[in-house]
Formats: structure tokens, C-alpha cells, sequence
């Protein structure tokens, strides 16, 4: 009913291969087995239409089969990953979890009734209209964690419209509006999905030669990563065409390098929200930050330089927050950005962005313009409290060769001073030599 048309695919790609997992390829037709058997099995476990159920699992043959089998169940489901799980018993307790289903290792689910009855009026709502659900957890690093509740059905209807079958890596999350996206995606267009169950640089390398991957939907974070690793030199990465990058701000040095590395591949910017869903785009080039977004289902305009949505797929509202719409319905997506003509550039979100007394900074201009020093490894910058000024810059720096903190703070004067306006200069460093001391770095690590 729901997903006619993903089924549809894999009767048609029946003998295809749907997903590769733990280096074993699933086709389409096993898939459609799997499916078959889940709906069965939710049946069997007496789970009403309209059941809030907690899920907790990564890409997966179970997992993606099972995911559709609750779709159609006409379930609200609750997505969770691994890396969520030391919030696993807040997000049950606010989205009202009255089943939780969780996969483990090696493919096996467990189902258990929860002693809950989920009330909420969004709730009430989606079983009126009998569609299934989804919520999904905002990362909470500014505070308590948002629970955004979406109707499924026009999350997935920009998905009927046929597409490029590709080999695809599922990189974001389980739980991830961009992991959600890259399925829906490769599947609806009978492509293949490859999962890896390491997300390191050298574990996606390898695992692009050895599937012939095609398209790599990723994170600035991760493309810095992979250079500064180098692990792509051990591996013959040419079957790759398309890598889509979203999830936080590009720092314009990290494209060009890549770019330049990786001339063959086209390099996409994309951008969407868990509150609206992912937007079509079109980058002006592989090197340019400017990029068009919107799409059939999606209008977007700016005020008072920030981006706002109006979405199809726009989200029923939160679990546990206050709206945020406005009066005539555009997601306020507090993401500041530049104008020109049909193309915008993201400066970065409005609670990143640094005072210096009354003038904006935004992390990731600084950021890109540190990079390019001779022996930075990585930067993020964040803000300081300043006595006078109200925030001053703060650089977090890894060092590729050793120096000390007062020579590099001359040396990192010298480089910015016709290159950025004082105010902008990290007025405080902090070398570290583990990465993962940078809250900030760790935050984008998630997502």
C-alpha cells in the first residue's frame, strides 16, 4: 500500500543485488522474502496499526526489510542507532516507545511490549488518517535532544519519481535523515546499497573498490579525514563517480583538495533537515560552495539572510518542543546564508556563530582559511566569553609536526592578518594531539 513501488523493485530486480552486508550480497528477491516473513512475523506479535515502536539498528538486511514491513504495519517508529545508545532510554521515554525492537550483531531482533501507552496528539492524528510514522532525534549538543515526528507517506513520495540505479554507500546513519534518504534512493531505483559496519576512512576505501561503488554520500568532516589518512592511496578508487556532501559546512579548502585529488569525481552539496527532509540539489561546480536548492515538493526563500522551507514532507511538529513554523508555514531552519541569483552559499547555523562585539564570525570561513598553514593537520573554532567583546574567537588545532604553542600563535598571526579582519583572528589556541578532545570535532563525527 504504503510502498507499492519500492516492492515493485524488487520484483523487477528480483535476481539483482539489493544489499551487500558483512561481504555477503543480498538480492532483491531475498529481500522480498525477508519482507514477506517480517509481515508475517508483526502479525503474529498482534502489533496494532498506529503502535509507537522503538527501533534500534543499523543498515542491515533485517533492518531495512523489517523497517519496511512497520511502514506498511502502519507503525510510528521511533528510529535509533548504536551511537545513541546512552540516550536509548530518554528518547523511548519521549516518544512514548509502547514496543521496543532491537537487532544485534548478527541479524537477530528481539520484540518486547513496553508498559506505555503513547497519547500525543501528533499520534492521534497519523492513526485518524492511518499512516505510518517516524520520529527522529536531533543530536541535543545545545540541549535536550528534539523529537521530530513525520507522516511517512509524503516523506516517501519524492522517491517515486525514477531515478539512476547506483552502487551506493550507506554511510549516514540508521537513524539519520540523510541514511534514511540514501535508502529510500537506492532501493526505489534498483540499485544497490553497501553497508559497512566501520566507518573509518580505510574501511570505506576498501570497501569502494571491492564493490565498485558509485556514489559516497558523506560529511566534510569524513572527506577531511580520508585525506589526512591517506587511505584512499591503497585503494584503486575509480568505479566512483558522485560524492554528495552535507550534514555541516564545507570548509572551501577541503573541497578544492578534494577536487583536486579526485578530479573524476563530481562533488554534490546537498542540504536538508530532519524537520523537512532532503531537498534536490545542484551544486554550481565540484569546487563552488554555492548550490541551488528546492526541488517539486519543496520551496525555500530568505529572510533577513536566513533560509526558510516550505515542504510537502515538512514534519507533524515535535514530540517535546514548540513549533517551529512560521505563522504561514515555513520551517525556520536558523541556517544564514549568502544570495546569488537562484544559487545560495551556507554560512553556517545562527547558534554557531561567534559575536565578536556586534560583528558575526562564522567557524567555518576561519577554519578554511587555517587550513591552508603549512603543517595544520585539522582545525575547528568555536567561541570563547570575552570580558569586553561579549565572544572571541577560539581555535581548536592538531599540529602535523611538532611546534610549540607560542611559535605556532606567531606563525598563525602572520598568515591571517591580510587574510582575515582582526576580529576574526582566534584570539585563543588549544593544541591537541587527540582529536577527540574537540567537542565540537566529536559533534560532526556524529552525524
Amino acid at each position: 500500500m504504503f510502498i507499492d513501488f519500492i516492492l515493485e523493485q524488487f520484483k523487477q530486480n528480483f535476481n539483482n543485488e539489493a544489499l551487500i552486508w558483512h561481504d555477503e550480497a543480498y538480492s532483491y528477491g531475498s529481500m522480498l522474502d525477508l519482507f514477506e516473513n517480517w509481515k508475517l512475523k508483526l502479525a503474529e506479535e498482534n502489533l496494532p496499526a498506529g503502535s509507537v515502536v522503538a527501533f534500534e539498528a543499523d543498515f542491515s538486511p533485517a533492518a531495512v526489510a523489517l523497517l519496511l514491513a512497520l511502514i506498511e504495519s502502519q507503525c510510528i517508529i521511533a528510529l535509533l542507532s548504536k551511537a545513541v545508545k546512552e540516550k536509548k532510554a530518554e528518547f523511548c521515554e519521549i516518544a512514548e516507545a509502547e514496543y521496543l525492537i532491537s537487532l544485534n550483531l548478527d541479524d537477530h531482533i528481539s520484540i518486547s511490549k513496553q508498559n506505555k501507552k503513547a497519547t500525543h496528539e501528533i499520534y492521534t492524528k497519523l492513526r485518524h488518517i492511518g499512516h505510518p510514522g517516524v520520529i527522529l532525534f536531533s543530536s541535543g549538543s545545545t540541549g535536550k535532544s528534539k523529537a521530530a515526528v513525520h507522516d511517512f507517506v509524503p516523506l516517501l513520495e519524492k522517491f517515486k519519481r525514477a531515478r539512476h540505479a547506483k552502487r551506493t554507500i550507506a554511510f549516514l546513519l540508521f537513524d539519520h535523515i540523510g541514511g534514511l534518504n540514501t535508502m529510500f534512493y537506492t532501493l526505489a531505483n534498483g540499485g544497490c546499497l553497501i553497508t559497512v559496519q566501520d566507518r573509518s576512512p580505510a574501511f570505506v576505501c576498501s570497501a569502494i573498490e571491492n564493490y565498485q561503488v558509485q556514489t559516497l554520500p558523506t560529511s566534510p568532516t569524513f572527506l577531511n579525514l580520508m585525506m589526512l589518512s591517506e587511505a584512499y592511496k591503497g585503494c584503486n578508487l575509480e568505479s566512483l563517480e558522485l560524492v554528495t556532501y552535507g550534514t555541516e559546512v564545507m570548509p572551501e579548502t577541503t573541497l578544492k583538495k578534494f577536487h583536486s585529488l579526485f578530479p573524476h569525481v563530481r562533488l554534490l552539496q546537498t542540504y536538508g533537515l530532519s524537520e523537512v527532509g532532503i531537498l534536490r540539489s545542484k551544486s554550481k561546480s565540484s569546487d563552488s560552495l554555492w548550490v541551488k536548492v528546492g526541488g517539486d515538493e519543496f520551496q525555500t526563500r530568505v529572510r533577513k539572510g536566513m533560509l526558510e522551507i516550505k515542504a510537502q514532507s515538512a514534519m507533524l511538529g515535535y514530540l517535546n518542543a514548540p513549533t517551529p513554523f512560521t505563522e504561514d508555514g515555513w520551517f525556520m531552519t536558523q541556517d544564514e546564508v549568502e544570495v546569488d541569483g537562484d544559487y545560495i552559499k551556507i554560512l553556517g547555523r545562527t547558534s554557531e556563530v561567534i559575536n565578536v562585539g556586534g560583528e558575526k564570525v562564522f567557524p567555518a570561513e576561519v577554519e578554511s582559511i587555517i587550513q591552508l598553514m603549512e603543517g595544520v593537520a585539522e582545525v575547528a573554532v568555536s567561541s570563547e566569553p570575552n570580558p569586553i567583546t561579549g565572544q572571541m574567537v577560539k581555535a581548536f588545532v592538531k599540529l602535523s609536526t611538532p611546534e610549540t604553542i607560542k611559535e605556532f600563535r606567531f606563525r598563525l598571526l602572520q598568515f591571517c592578518k591580510d587574510k582575515l579582519p582582526g576580529y576574526k583572528i582566534p584570539q585563543k589556541l588549544v593544541l591537541v594531539d587527540n582529536w577527540l578532545h574537540n567537542d565540537r570535532f566529536k559533534k560532526m563525527r556524529k552525524s
